[in-house]
């Protein structure tokens, strides 16, 4: 991730049982918060929309206009050099106002008037190079077009499966929001499971140990790095005997409807967190501020998660 002088656009989508998560996470890896209801944002922070389970495109503008006449104008100053193929691909995703939705034809019709005035071989189904043509705060923009390849959706099947465990969207989104910049972070999962926050964490190039009480949990999680073919440490004992320290712990607290840790197990593993991370991102299954605010954390943000009608991960971000 890095950040330039250049405005990005980013379109995102979340499922309503999942919007605070969302708008926590791209807060975290965007640097600015969310609208509320429009699919579109402009932040100054480049990033793979890969790394989100949220984000679904980015466009990087290189052409603006009030009209599309204007944005055409500018369109045809890009040359793309001898061979290189390319296509414009209307982005569903703005915000336009409902009444001035463009149908499909017209979206052809705009696509195929911005391509003929940019220099270089247009190819509709294996372009070199793709441009994004997008409505946006009253302007046009068009400007080179990535797209989200869900490669969460591809660690949602592990050889090693727990029924509680995080779902791979929700860890994915939780490791971005405790670590949005990967350069020179080191983190801990010590209560890590089979490993799913890990996966996800170590597939983004987040330096993350893992950690659990329970050996079979732990060797779980070391068979699931190993099917995806990541790497990283995982190691079996308890939190308490932890001696490195971390600039951040990600902490989902154990719990299944079964068996739940006690009062006092929770308190303790908080307490072990506080002593050995700056910062951590608690998931808990009931809402716990206060239990934090005693042990000394404060909780600088927050959001849900929830499954169905009854559960509700609570997630809070404390130093």
């Amino acid at each position: 991730m890095s950040s330039t002088k250049r405005n990005y656009l980013y379109t995102y989508a979340s499922h309503e049982d999942e919007e605070s998560l969302c708008r926590l996470e791209l807060t975290a890896l965007l640097g600015v918060e969310p609208p509320t209801g429009l699919p579109i944002l402009r932040s100054p922070v480049l990033i793979d929309p890969s790394r989100s389970p949220f984000i679904r495109e980015r466009i990087e503008p290189v052409c603006e206009g009030d009209t599309l006449e204007e944005l055409i104008a500018q369109a045809s100053r890009i040359s793309l050099g001898d061979g290189v193929t390319f296509k414009v691909l209307f982005v569903k995703k703005n915000d336009l106002a409902p009444g001035s939705k463009i149908e499909f034809e017209e979206q052809r019709r705009m696509e195929r008037a911005v391509g003929a005035v940019i220099r270089g071989r247009a190819d509709v189904h294996r372009p070199d190079r793709v441009f994004g043509l997008v409505a946006y705060e009253r302007r046009w923009y068009l400007g080179p077009y990535a797209d989200n390849q869900a490669v969460w959706l591809k660690h949602a099947k592990k050889p090693r499966e727990y029924s509680i465990a995080l779902p791979a969207r929700v860890a994915r989104a939780v490791a971005n929001i405790a670590v949005p910049n990967p350069d020179g972070i080191k983190a801990i999962d010590p209560c890590c499971g089979i490993g799913t926050v890990l996966v996800e964490a170590r597939s983004m190039g987040i330096d993350i140990v893992g950690r659990d009480i329970n050996p079979l949990a732990a060797q779980g999680a070391r068979e699931n790095l190993v099917h995806f073919g990541l790497s990283g440490e995982v190691s079996a004992g308890a939190i308490e005997d932890v001696r490195s320290t971390y600039d951040v712990a990600i902490v989902d607290l154990p719990y299944n409807h079964v068996t739940r840790i006690s009062e006092d197990v929770e308190r303790a593993i908080l307490q072990e967190t506080r002593r050995i991370a700056r910062r951590a991102v608690i998931i808990s299954h009931r809402k716990i501020e206060e239990e934090l605010a005693e042990l000394g954390f404060a909780v600088e943000s927050r959001c849900e998660s929830r499954k169905g009608a009854s559960f509700v991960r609570h997630i809070a971000v404390c130093r």
